[in-house]
């Protein structure tokens, strides 16, 4: 059987479509992927510092070495991916701060959910530690539905596994589960 020109260069031709047909198809697959499987943020921060003011007060300030923000989206939020550190005060100016590695605010809901070796500490010394907590900025109440481990100057009062809701001033607890308590109690000089 003997090959003409003409069918060897048919075939490269053929061969050259079916290739380029077929790698195009896949890149257009890869693109079609891209754009349904990735949010693009509507803007990006570096060593961001936000200061929150009511009538001229200071009443929170936030810092995060990055942030992204997601607000062009159906459901918007901000993405905090390298943690943040939340200061805010009280009607007397006392500061309460709480830090963690990684933070998403939801803008509809106003719900901040704080992720990573969260860690609140009050004005007056109590902390609350846990793997993740919630802030819903309206009612201002935190939550768990997690493990925490809640102590001041006197030692561990609480560690549970299954959560607690409390007030931002921790003078309102409900602890779901708690598998740990101390509470310390002050003695009298008779």
């Amino acid at each position: 059987m003997k090959l003409h020109k003409k069918h060897i260069l048919q075939f490269i031709v053929t061969t050259l479509v079916v290739t380029m047909f077929f790698s195009c198809q896949d890149n257009y697959s890869e693109i079609q992927k891209l754009s349904y499987s990735k949010r693009f943020p509507v803007g990006e921060a570096e060593n961001m510092f936000l200061v929150y003011t009511d009538s001229g007060k200071v009443k929170s300030t936030l810092r995060s070495p990055y942030n992204k923000d997601f607000s062009n989206q159906k459901f918007p939020f901000m993405e905090f991916p390298k943690g943040i550190v939340l200061e805010f005060f009280d009607e007397n100016n006392n500061k309460s701060v709480v830090t963690s590695d990684y933070a998403i605010l939801y803008s509809d809901t106003r719900l901040v959910d704080l992720q990573g070796n969260v860690v609140l500490t009050t004005h007056d010394g109590n902390v609350l530690e846990a793997p993740q907590l919630y802030w819903d900025q309206d009612k201002e109440w935190v939550f768990t539905e997690g493990e925490f481990k809640w102590s001041n100057e006197y030692g561990v009062l609480l560690q549970g596994t299954n959560g607690i809701d409390f007030n931002k001033s921790l003078t309102i607890i409900d602890a779901h589960e708690i598998y740990d308590s101390t509470i310390p109690i002050e003695e009298k000089d008779k």
